[in-house]
């Protein structure tokens, strides 16, 4: 066994019967890979590898984490049912293609302009801190994993093909030329079909990789010759790295040399997928089980893409949540296309806070279909004093202060007991809601003051508040609320009218938080006087 595959610790019989029958996917998806792919049995290499591939002329973003927290999932579940059978994840960068343009986010431009067409890893680095352009991204891509925690093996196309490692692999395709361009010629245009080759040269002048004619090929050599930019026929091996593989073929390939069983991919891969597998098929190895996940929306419904910067990237959900509500984001409905943008933080803040509250009192069947399992590997943090991230935007607000000390003032009246150390993620998420409120909810926030009618329906409020029980409860204030707005249905319609003139006069917005929380988190004789500020008829926005 490699000492970098991963056995599972030991799983308890009772919960590994349960995960048979879990509807959780990534027990579906682990359950696929044991008994279809794998048909229960370890594999010959002594290990079930997961795969996870990145492109490093740019930097980790999103989708990065979002495939490789899926993975990880996945692997974990897959630990559960199959706990003798050991398990390795590879983070694959594919540094050896040619660099085709130079990044608008990079400084120094001018010394990689110099040099495209050349792998990643033979082009200086722009930043100076590496021996290549692709070292310096690789490096940020194991930092950017590191900071999550995930467990990975880092792995270089370079260093596989130019060790010898992919040798067999490029040998193998040599062996099957005819067939794998059958595979891809029917999806290509007539210009692009006459010179198509799944080998790309590595020039041994220029350093560049070249999309070049090939004119003949010997498998028993183990090389190609093929027609140089300047007309030239040229004879290099397929080995060593004086060769690298089409985007496709390379796919295939790698799975075939690896022996990858797992590896999910975006819904803009479905063609790539079938392709490669197909061509890893004619190599002699069966492709591995694929989960195709939809790609992300921007708030107006189109698909995100970098070059026209509607998208959110991680340091930005990062600034105003917790990475766990982000792996809560990547966790539900991973099949089905999902907005991205600052308005769903706060939603996945508080169904994550909701999700690791119920834990404690599920049953363990119940627990495998907890998205917290399955962000903390069957283990969520137990932490008593949870308040939801509206009510503390709202705290916020009410309070007009950026200081953490001023939020914990309430909110350690409200959860005696509860401090920044006892209460780390509550800690942090009051941090994220003053930077959140911040940034998005004050500039927005329009105060309008009560009508005639609206005041009397405070001063009514504000006298069964001051007569309320000192000890009473928030879902008792939530009734005392209720019944004010009922008693004055003929100045707000309904309910939610009352509700809503409650949070525009009080709140400046149009949407808040359960009163009776607030109520009880703000304090009472604070609610009193901010009631006595409206019903005056002040500026609440000072």
């Amino acid at each position: 066994m490699p000492e970098s595959s991963v056995a599972a610790p030991p799983v308890d019989e009772t919960v590994r019967g349960l995960a048979r029958d879990c509807t959780a996917w990534p027990f579906q998806e682990a359950r696929t890979l044991l008994d279809d792919r794998l048909k229960g049995q370890v594999p010959d290499k002594g290990y079930v590898l997961f795969e996870t591939g990145y492109g490093p002329s740019g930097l980790p973003h999103i989708g990065t984490f979002g495939e490789v927290v899926r993975t990880t999932m996945v692997r974990r579940a897959f630990q559960v049912l199959a706990p003798e059978i050991p398990t390795r994840l590879f983070a694959f960068s594919d540094d050896m293609d040619g660099l085709r343009k130079v990044p608008d986010n990079i400084p120094n431009k001018e010394i990689v302009a110099a040099h495209l067409g050349k792998p990643l890893t033979r082009i200086p680095d722009p930043f100076g801190t590496h021996e290549s352009f692709g070292h310096h991204n690789n490096a940020r891509l194991r930092s950017f994993l590191d900071s999550f925690g995930f467990e990975y093996e880092f792995q270089s196309a370079t260093e596989c093909y130019t060790s010898g490692r992919f040798d067999e692999a490029l040998l193998a395709v040599l062996r099957h030329y005819d067939a794998i361009r059958d595979v891809v010629l029917p999806t290509l245009g007539d210009e692009r079909r006459a010179t198509y080759s799944p080998f790309l040269p590595v020039c041994p002048k220029t350093g560049q990789v070249l999309q070049v004619p090939v004119l003949e090929t010997d498998p028993d050599a183990g090389t190609i010759v093929y027609q140089d930019t300047d007309g030239t026929r040229v004879e290099t091996p397929v080995t060593g790295g004086r060769c690298k593989l089409q985007w496709k073929a390379d796919w295939g390939t790698r799975w075939h040399a690896l022996g990858v069983d797992y590896e999910m991919s975006g819904k803009d891969l479905i063609d790539s997928v079938r392709l490669s597998s197909r061509i890893c098929r004619v190599l002699g190895s069966e492709p591995p089980v694929n989960l195709t996940y939809e790609l992300f929306l921007d708030d107006k419904g189109q698909k995100i893409s970098k070059s026209k910067g509607n998208g959110l990237a991680v340091e930005d959900w990062l600034k105003y949540a917790n990475a766990e509500s982000l792996a809560l984001f990547m966790y539900q409905k991973p099949r089905a296309a999902k907005k991205l943008h600052f308005d769903v933080i706060p939603r996945n803040v508080d169904d994550y806070l909701t999700f690791l509250g119920k834990f404690e009192t599920q049953e363990t069947k119940d627990r495998l279909n907890n998205p917290v399992w399955h962000i903390h590997n069957g283990t969520p943090p137990r932490e008593a004093a949870h308040l939801s991230f509206g009510i503390l935007l709202n705290l916020a607000s009410v309070c007009h202060s950026e200081d953490p000390a001023v939020l914990w003032h309430y909110i350690g009246r409200y959860a005696p007991g509860a401090t920044p150390a006892t209460a780390p993620i509550l800690d942090g998420l009051v941090r994220h809601a003053i930077a959140y409120y911040r940034d998005f909810v004050l500039p927005t926030k329009q105060y309008r003051p009560a009508t005639a009618a609206e005041a009397k329906a405070l001063e009514a409020l504000r006298a069964a508040l001051a007569e309320a029980p000192p000890d009473a409860a928030a879902e008792d204030l939530q009734t005392l609320v209720y019944e004010i707005g009922k008693e004055h249905g003929e100045t707000f319609g309904d309910l939610k009218g009352w509700f809503k003139a409650l949070y525009q006069i009080l709140l400046g917005q149009d949407q808040g938080p359960r009163m009776g929380s607030f109520i009880a988190l703000y304090g009472r004789s604070e609610t009193l006087a901010l009631l006595d500020r409206a019903i005056a008829g002040e500026d609440l926005s000072a």
